[in-house]
C-alpha cells in the first residue's frame, strides 16, 4: 500500500504540467475554501505569480486562524557529519575533504545545556547518514539526553526500519524530518552517486514507519533547484498530504530548503533557480492548500525574508543556528554542511517576531 500512494505521487508529479495553467484557472482555485492536490499545484504556476497580494492575504487569514500570532522557534544541533553517501549538492558527501567530528556523550550534554540557556525548548537532532558512526544506539543516546532538557526532540538522521523508529521514540523523540530531495528518480539517481542514500523508495516511505513506529509528527521537503523546483514542490505537498490522509493524528510540517554553497563545492546543481518570490509563491501555495501545517523558514534564508513570511505563511523559525558539529558551547568538531545566510541569535530573533506584532513561542508541548 505504501508503494502504491509513492506510485501515485510520483504519475502526479509526472502529469503536473505548471506551464498549462491561466490566470482563469488561478482565480477560480482562489475562490475556493478547500483545495484538491489538483487545484494545489495550480497556485505555484507562474500563472499565479501576478496574484500573489491576493494569495498572501488568503494565506495570512488562515495561518491566523489556526496558529494565532505564534511563532515557533528551534534550533538544530549536529551531532555528526561523518557520511557514507556521495550526494553532490552536499558539504557532507563522503568524498569532500572536510573536518569531520562527532559529539561525544559529555560534548552532547554541553551543548545541550548551551542551548537550553537560551531558553529554545525545541531541538533537533542531527547526524551525517552513516551507521558505522553514527548508529542507532548512538542516537538513541543522544535522545534520551535531549529529552531529560527539551520538552520536544526532533531528529533529521538517514531513515531507519518501523522498530528502530519505535525505539527512538521509547527514547523521546517525538519528531522525524526526512527530506526527498528529489521526486523525480532518474535526476534523484544523477545526484545521488554512492551509498544507501540512492534508494529512492526505502527514503520515500520514512516517514509512515516513523509513524508506524509512534512518533507523533513527520516533516517533508525536497531541495528546491535541485530539479524542476514546482515539480518537486508539488510533489512534497501532495506527499505529505496522502500520508496525513492515511495517519489523520500527524502532525504534519513542510521546510522549504534552497541550495546552498558549501566547503569545496564543485559544479553547480541547480536545474531551474529559485528566486526568493517564487520561495514565497511556493510557501503560500502550501498554506492555502494544507492550512493546519506547520511551515518552517530555516536560515538558509536571508533574515528580511524570514521576518516577512513568518504571520503570512511560516509559523515555525530556526534560530542560533549552527550547521558544523556541535559549536553551541564550545568550539565546533566539524565543519559546516553549508552555508548560512542568517547567524542571528535566539535573542534577536525573538525580538524581530515581537517587532512584527507576533508571540515567540518555546514550547508548545509538555513531556510526561
Amino acid at each position: 500500500m505504501q508503494h502504491a500512494v509513492m506510485e501515485y505521487v510520483l504519475e502526479l508529479r509526472d502529469r503536473y504540467d505548471h506551464g498549462a495553467y491561466t490566470a482563469k484557472d488561478v482565480l477560480r482555485v482562489l475562490a475556493k475554501d478547500h483545495l484538491t492536490p489538483q487545484d494545489f499545484g495550480i497556485l505555484p504556476s507562474p500563472a499565479a505569480e501576478p496574484f500573489l497580494e491576493v494569495m498572501a492575504r488568503k494565506a495570512m487569514a488562515e495561518t491566523s486562524r489556526h496558529f494565532g500570532n505564534a511563532v515557533q522557534l528551534l534550533t538544530p544541533l549536529y551531532l555528526s557529519n561523518h557520511c557514507d553517501n556521495l550526494c553532490v549538492y552536499c558539504g557532507f558527501n563522503c568524498r569532500n575533504e572536510i573536518r569531520r567530528g562527532k559529539l561525544s556523550e559529555i560534548d552532547m550534554e554541553k551543548e545541550m545545556g548551551k542551548i537550553s540557556a537560551t531558553g529554545l525548548s525545541e531541538i533537533l537532532l542531527l547526524t551525517g547518514e552513516s551507521r558505522s558512526m553514527s548508529d542507532v544506539d548512538y542516537i538513541g543516546k543522544a535522545v534520551k539526553t535531549a529529552a531529560r532538557i527539551f520538552p520536544t526532540v526532533g531528529i533529521e538522521i538517514y531513515p531507519l526500519d518501523t522498530d528502530e523508529y519505535a525505539f527512538l521514540h521509547a527514547c523521546g523523540a517525538d519528531f522525524v524530518s526526512v527530506y526527498q530531495e528529489t521526486y523525480d528518480r532518474e535526476r534523484y539517481r544523477q545526484v545521488h552517486l554512492k551509498g544507501k542514500k540512492r534508494d529512492f523508495t526505502y527514503r520515500f516511505d520514512a516517514q509512515e514507519r516513523a509513524l508506524q513506529g509512534g512518533m507523533r509528527g513527520v516533516a517533508f521537503g525536497a531541495l528546491l533547484g535541485l530539479d524542476d523546483f514546482r515539480k518537486d514542490a508539488y510533489a512534497a505537498g501532495i506527499h505529505g498530504h496522502f500520508v496525513q490522509q492515511r495517519h489523520p493524528h500527524v502532525e504534519l510540517s513542510f521546510s522549504f530548503p534552497r541550495l546552498r554553497p558549501f566547503v569545496n563545492q564543485g559544479r553547480q546543481t541547480e536545474r531551474l533557480q529559485v528566486g526568493e518570490t517564487q520561495l514565497f509563491q511556493v510557501m503560500l501555495a502550501y498554506r492555502l492548500f494544507l492550512p493546519f501545517a506547520g511551515l518552517t523558514i530555516s536560515t538558509r534564508e536571508r533574515s528580511v525574508f524570514r521576518d516577512n513570511v513568518v504571520g503570512l505563511c511560516a509559523t515555525k523559525m530556526s534560530a542560533g543556528v549552527k550547521v558544523g558539529v556541535g559549536g553551541h558551547g564550545d568550539e565546533q568538531k566539524g565543519d559546516d554542511q553549508f552555508e548560512i545566510s542568517d547567524s542571528r541569535s535566539v535573542a534577536e530573533v525573538h525580538q524581530a517576531i515581537r517587532e512584527k506584532g507576533m508571540q515567540p513561542v518555546y514550547a508548545d508541548h509538555i513531556r510526561v
